[in-house]
């Protein structure tokens, strides 16, 4: 009988260090800021991503939240947020590279208030042309640029990564004073605007242009990116850097608190790994969206943040004034 309670008891106390150990596993929801277009490329990819989350962790499930935002959503993110938070934002070249050089007065953080996590998703902006100028390469490009005529180009937003693109491709082919960027509200419009005549090239997104080339209402010039795009329906079209042109790609930087643990942020960069190379995220990114799976090291981004502040800097009269 002693024997009987005794193993009734290591019974009990087995089940009690099982449910500790279940209890230690708990799930942490991690909310993911974007603080820009609610309905844009950024936002509907990590949605994409949070949706995800729940297939590859039992411990951590990411939650997307889309706000239309600026520099001050980010400042009142780092102002409110402590290292080991679960709140993850996202950064790009448009603050880190742009705006701190153009205006640094409205960030009240630095890249040091940031941990890296992991790159979103990597995109190739292309330049489209009316097609009534019968414009399809970067030679043809270069002749027109040489007739010394006014060139407008479509961008998103007055000081963009799209308006920085205009002016450092034009600008090295020596047409900066000849360039007039046209902001819009968003890449999207600006991608139509080029259509509807209203001026005579458009830096986008593939994605955002990709009907309206369709239509036959553009050709697409030029991507800015080292070489030829490989894949989708604008695979052939030649990158700029090729020729010797300035150029960098659309990324989307996934960030945590500075001080947060080194092993979850592994742990995150891991979930993310994983998302990204689900075969259907990755199909849908590729097919859908246009975009690129590029997850980067710490080493990468910095790399990236430095080129995008070197063309800035070069460009920013163009863009400025």
């Amino acid at each position: 009988m002693k024997k009987r309670v005794l193993s009734l008891g290591l019974v009990l106390a087995l089940l009690t260090a099982a449910l500790a150990g279940c209890a230690g596993k708990q799930n942490a929801s991690w909310k993911v800021t974007c603080p820009w277009a609610p309905s844009g490329v950024a936002a509907m990819v990590s949605q994409q991503a949070a949706t995800k989350s729940t297939s590859y962790s039992d411990t951590i499930t990411l939650v997307a939240e889309a706000i239309k935002g600026d520099a001050a959503t980010v400042n009142t993110w780092v102002a409110d947020t402590k290292a080991n938070d679960t709140q993850l934002v996202f950064v790009g070249e448009g603050l880190l590279s742009i705006t701190s050089i153009l205006d640094p007065d409205k960030l009240q953080f630095g890249y040091e208030d940031f941990v890296f996590v992991e790159n979103l998703y990597s995109s190739i902006f292309v330049l489209s042309a009316d097609a009534k100028l019968n414009i399809s390469s970067i030679a043809d490009l270069e002749e027109y640029v040489k007739q010394g005529d006014e060139i407008s180009v479509a961008v998103n937003g007055a000081v963009g990564s799209e308006a920085f693109l205009a002016a450092s491709l034009f600008g090295a082919m020596g047409a900066g004073s000849q360039l007039k960027l046209t902001p819009y509200q968003s890449a999207a419009e600006a991608a139509q605007a080029v259509a509807r005549g209203e001026t005579q090239f458009a830096v986008s997104h593939q994605s955002q242009i990709l009907e309206t080339y369709q239509q036959g209402g553009v050709t697409v010039v030029c991507a800015f990116d080292e070489k030829a795009i490989e894949n989708g329906p604008f695979a052939g079209v030649e990158g700029v850097g090729s020729k010797g042109y300035p150029y960098f790609r659309n990324r989307c930087f996934i960030m945590a608190r500075a001080g947060t643990d080194e092993k979850k942020v592994a742990e995150l960069k891991e979930l993310y790994g994983k998302i990204l190379a689900d075969k259907e995220v990755a199909d849908w990114l590729h097919d859908t969206m246009l975009l690129e799976v590029d997850t980067m090291s710490v080493a990468d981004v910095e790399a990236h943040i430095d080129n995008v502040k070197s063309i800035v800097n070069q460009y920013k009269d163009i863009v400025a004034g």
